[in-house]
């Protein structure tokens, strides 16, 4: 097999299968070596690889040791997938002097360690970088600033201590920003420019230490989120032609691997942080929106009415919160809501019903006690439709007032009524007084006996 096409073979695809070491490449002009899914093991011995190779792969193998700083002799290299290994050590330095080559940079889910502090320039071409599941500690890398075609950062799953990065806000084509499960600590705040983040469609923050109210005025400019483009239509996915870029996502519930991330699938993941307040009314602005996550902080007041706007939402989580209030009606209207949390709140109210709440669990909205209705077992105590009059008992309105009212204190309240009147008006009228006692007797046993009324009429 190595002796085959040794001046013409430019493509090798042998993933997928058992080899355990890999140590010659005879092909002169080899541009593309795939090697993942194999099971490659031992320190990473990389193979003499001539400078045309454009992309390079091993991932998902069992190689360990550091990355060896000749990765960086293939001088075109476009794409380098090292990801699902054990590699140890930081990340070679070297990777800098082909920033204006390198396209992909995926070293996720090893365990590469210390700060993140490669050099890219200003000329660096850099388009998706997953560094995710990794041990990297110290602040976000700020190379990437100069990466000005950056569409992908991936950053999850270190020990990354630092601030929402606003300084990202600039880059006019990052489309997903993943920086869960770090140290990300402060407030949010402001955006620095008119138009933030202008291309964000997948925003990840969740699982951070993140403080402070809701980003709404970062909300209101995530135009990616708000409207779609001219060919908005059209299912595009983030991929560089051979390589497609793919991501972990937490979506209904449950982390989900995407292979390929549709750049139309919108997300927004605040989870598990220390927001508080309100939820901004301008979330409801968010059109393009498939997913919202917002549990596990300490927000505050009342769902708000404009989500029911959000007519892609597919799935929705505003559990363990201190959400007060009742269940809008409004999201009823949510025709593609596939998973809702309310749970671990202090809501309630009669949970709406139709269309989508039809199918919800009890699940959904355990932990709020002064929820009622269906799924739960609880039921609403009012069910009397809004202005329905209580129904008079038999023997009509005279019946009804005999039950709770003694002739002697409608007569007692009458009088007091008619003396009271008379005193203020003028002392001449007290002869008046034995008079009107007569004539409020007649009146009260006549119309208002324990028997009921005299001629037996019902009203």
């Amino acid at each position: 097999m190595w002796d085959v096409g040794t001046r013409s073979l430019s493509y090798l695809n042998v993933s997928h299968n058992f080899l355990t070491s890999f140590e010659q490449v005879p092909w002169e002009n080899l541009i593309i070596l795939d090697l993942n899914s194999n099971l490659i093991q031992g320190p990473f011995l990389p193979p003499s690889l001539p400078n045309l190779v454009l992309i390079f792969s091993l991932a998902s193998n069992r190689v360990t040791g550091y990355i060896p700083g000749s990765i960086c002799e293939m001088k075109g290299l476009q794409i380098l997938d090292l990801s699902g290994n054990n590699f140890t050590g930081t990340i070679t330095q070297c990777l800098g002097n082909i920033s204006d080559k390198l396209l992909v940079l995926d070293l996720q889910e090893n365990g590469l360690s210390g700060t993140i502090s490669l050099t890219f320039g200003k000329n660096a071409v850099l388009r998706s970088l997953h560094l995710n599941g990794n041990k990297f500690e110290g602040l976000l890398p700020r190379f990437v600033i100069n990466c000005t075609q950056l569409e992908a950062l991936v950053l999850s799953s270190n020990k990354l201590n630092d601030t929402f990065p606003r300084w990202l806000e600039t880059l006019p084509s990052l489309r997903v920003l993943v920086l869960r499960s770090n140290r990300l600590h402060g407030s949010i705040g402001n955006p620095r420019t008119e138009l933030p983040f202008p291309q964000l469609r997948i925003l990840d923050l969740s699982s951070n230490e993140l403080t402070g109210p809701l980003p709404s005025t970062y909300f209101v400019n995530l135009k990616a989120m708000i409207s779609t483009d001219q060919d908005g239509s059209k299912l595009r996915y983030m991929d560089q032609g051979y390589y497609q870029d793919s991501i972990n996502v937490t979506m209904k519930g449950l982390e989900v691997h995407l292979p390929k991330i549709l750049v139309t699938r919108t997300t927004v993941d605040l989870s598990s942080n220390k927001f508080q307040g309100r939820i901004p009314d301008v979330i409801g602005e968010l059109g393009l929106l498939k997913g919202l996550n917002l549990s596990h902080n300490n927000l505050e007041s009342h769902i708000p009415s404009s989500l029911g706007n959000l007519s892609e939402l597919e799935w929705l989580d505003l559990s363990s919160n201190d959400l007060s209030g009742a269940i809008p009606i409004e999201l009823t209207k949510l025709t593609f809501l596939e998973v809702l949390n309310v749970s671990s709140n202090q809501l309630i109210g009669s949970i709406p019903r139709g269309k989508q709440f039809n199918t919800f669990q009890a699940e959904s909205y355990l932990g709020n006690p002064g929820l009622c209705g269906f799924p739960l077992s609880k039921s609403c105590t009012d069910s009397r439709a809004p202005g329905k009059l209580p129904v008079l008992p038999e023997g009509g309105i005279h019946s009804f007032f005999a039950d709770f009212v003694r002739p002697e204190a409608v007569e007692i309240g009458l009088l007091c009524g008619i003396v009271v009147g008379l005193v203020m008006s003028n002392s001449r009228y007290l002869r008046s007084f034995w008079r009107a006692k007569r004539e409020v007797r007649k009146i009260a046993r006549k119309h208002i006996s324990p028997m009921g009324p005299s001629n037996g009429t019902t009203y």
